[in-house]
């Protein structure tokens, strides 16, 4: 990949990340394994939902969502590792994991983090044994009902919340299947416009990732000063929220597979609607609009989708997206530097802001 623009070096994870993440995945292990033993001693079918869930939520993943729930609540004078803001990091984990099992059966993902899907997994078996009805169906059916759980357990989890981190919790929830929604229509219409890109791009990733996580975490330490804190949070937010899904657009274009655990050029292979692919659209002129025409066709191989790739450096939608992204992320950092928060709060947001926008995973 190359272009103009100056490109920032990956940043690596804050270290603050790795502790927050391990209570998180002990609360979640403990969790899972409870709930599979009870419902495995009332029919032993009932272990393998269970531990679907379990399997995809400990396979990995960054815990971006519980760290910024932490620093929420760590922002508003909550006490760090605070059991409640535990359960709320965990509670967004579980609720990531069930938009991933709808997500796969929408775009019929076959991996996942580098391991089989779960609606692909309940479809081979039903195929191998020869069980009655459609393989296929049978797999989505099932992981269908593994998210649902995962959504379930995700509640339980925030039983003890106050009724503000709750309307919290429902929104980002409305959100984020608002922005799923827009996401699996902009592709099969072929939605191109910028603006609408970067409607999808906030509303299906940005805010449930970032903004949301902080407002939960914040009220579930100061409900009292949500009117204060939350518009402080959103000027973060909101712009970091971007830039985090743009990276991930840029990685899912041009990312190396061994790096994203994706395939090379998926979201153009699926057709997906980024704000990448409409700036290039935009500046194209007939002969790259053609090129550009190809996304998400069947037939899309993979040196169609070099050829993609060139026409968007070849625009400059490359080098205007890097741009954005790096223009987003000075102002995420400047509004939190003037937010009323904690001083260590501060401080781990803004690295954290660094490592969303040029991470390279």
């Amino acid at each position: 990949m190359s272009s103009t623009t100056t490109h920032h070096p990956p940043r690596s994870a804050p270290p603050s990340l790795a502790s927050i993440a391990a209570r998180v995945d002990a609360r979640l292990d403990d969790l899972l394994i409870a709930e599979r033993d009870r419902w495995a001693a009332f029919d032993a079918d009932l272990a393998q939902p269970i531990e679907e869930i379990r399997r995809l939520v400990m396979s990995g993943g960054k815990r971006l969502r519980p760290a910024f729930c932490h620093w929420g609540f760590v922002a508003a004078g909550g006490p760090p590792g605070d059991a409640l803001a535990v359960d709320a990091g965990a509670a967004f984990e579980l609720m990531h994991a069930f938009a991933l099992f709808h997500d796969d059966v929408m775009d019929d993902a076959d991996t996942r983090r580098g391991q089989p899907t779960t609606h692909a997994v309940a479809r081979d078996e039903h195929a191998a044994a020869a069980w009655a009805g459609e393989s296929r169906r049978y797999g989505e059916g099932v992981a269908i009902l593994v998210g649902d759980l995962a959504f379930v357990y995700a509640d339980r989890l925030l039983e003890s919340a106050p009724i503000e981190a709750m309307r919290v919790w429902n929104e980002l929830r409305i959100e984020l299947n608002v922005g799923q929604f827009l996401d699996i229509a902009g592709s099969v219409r072929g939605e191109r416009r910028v603006v609408k890109a970067d409607r999808i791009c906030r509303y299906k990733s940005g805010k449930y990732t970032i903004e949301r996580p902080l407002h939960l975490g914040s009220v579930l330490a100061a409900p009292e000063r949500a009117d204060e804190l939350l518009p402080a949070l959103s000027a973060y937010g909101l712009p970091l929220g971007d830039a985090f899904q743009m990276r991930d657009d840029v990685m899912g274009a041009f990312g190396d597979e061994a790096t994203t655990g994706k395939p090379v050029g998926s979201d153009l292979r699926e057709g997906k609607p980024t704000p990448l692919l409409a700036r290039a659209v935009a500046a194209a002129d007939r002969a790259q609009r053609a090129t550009l025409d190809t996304v998400g066709h069947p037939d899309l191989d993979d040196a169609g989708v070099a050829a993609i790739q060139q026409v968007i450096i070849a625009t400059g939608a490359l080098d205007a997206l890097e741009q954005h992204i790096s223009e987003l992320t000075q102002s995420a950092i400047a509004a939190i530097e003037a937010a009323p928060i904690e001083p260590a709060a501060t401080t781990e947001l803004i690295d954290l802001a660094e490592y969303v926008s040029w991470r390279e995973t």
